[in-house]
């Protein structure tokens, strides 16, 4: 699985993109009006934004806590120091934990069977095969210090133990989150603007015309957003 995870982790962030392209294949619902009512949509709506939220307010905390380089080395899997601080001493794998479930909870949002059983535990296979092979290489590196902290914290399940301590003893960098995550910010938002207007269209009243009016009104405030952020970036107005 480590062979599998170097080749997977080369191209991680392309499958991020190509899995979420997959939301729109037509599938059978997994969840059915025969078998929760008329408001059926009602659950993966909600069931999906709480899951798909919790993710990216994952990530973000991680981010904004201790930044840890997520682009590699030549495509392959590099590490300059052991990053052990911030939402890392509570999980090891916290921005992969936050895709995952960013992911699951657009899966129940679009409302697909076929994502939630075929696409994400695949998704589920790749990134455990990418965690294995930075561990690896983390374990080579740092030898008995990485072995020390796989021993106090978990690969995937975080632990809420000392949350509160961590945020008190670190600043949150907030403008950090932002220029590092608006790309994914926009993909995602964008992401789940489409769903929700084509997928639930009881939410405009089956108007095709108000539906469209939503979407002239959201698409360009989110083009707003990530020009804005992606100048302050490129200005040097804000730094991480």
């Amino acid at each position: 699985m480590i062979t599998i995870g170097n080749f997977f982790f080369k191209y991680r962030n392309l499958l991020f993109i190509v899995l979420y392209l997959l939301l729109f294949v037509p599938s059978p619902p997994l969840f059915s009006e025969a078998a929760f009512g008329s408001n059926y949509y009602i659950w993966p709506l909600v069931l999906g934004l709480l899951v798909t939220v919790t993710g990216q307010i994952t990530r973000g905390m991680t981010i904004g806590l201790a930044y840890i380089i997520r682009g590699g080395k030549d495509g392959k899997v590099h590490a300059d120091q052991l990053v052990t601080q911030g939402i890392f001493n509570h999980c090891r794998n916290p921005l992969y934990v936050g895709n995952i479930l960013m992911l699951a909870g657009v899966g129940i949002l679009a409302n697909s069977l076929l994502y939630m059983s075929v696409i994400i535990p695949l998704f589920l296979f790749i990134y455990q095969s990418i965690v294995l092979a930075e561990e690896n290489f983390l374990r080579g590196k740092f030898g008995e210090s990485f072995e020390t902290y796989c021993k106090k914290v978990n690969r995937w399940v975080p632990s809420l133990k000392g949350i509160s301590a961590t945020f008190s003893s670190m600043k949150f960098k907030w403008k950090r989150w932002l220029i590092k995550e608006y790309n994914t910010q926009f993909v995602w938002l964008t992401g789940i603007t489409l769903i929700i207007l084509f997928k639930y269209p009881q939410l405009t009243q089956n108007d095709t015309g108000k539906r469209n009016v939503v979407l002239a009104v959201i698409l360009p405030v989110l083009l707003l957003y990530y020009f804005t952020i992606r100048y302050l970036k490129k200005s040097g107005r804000w730094n991480d």
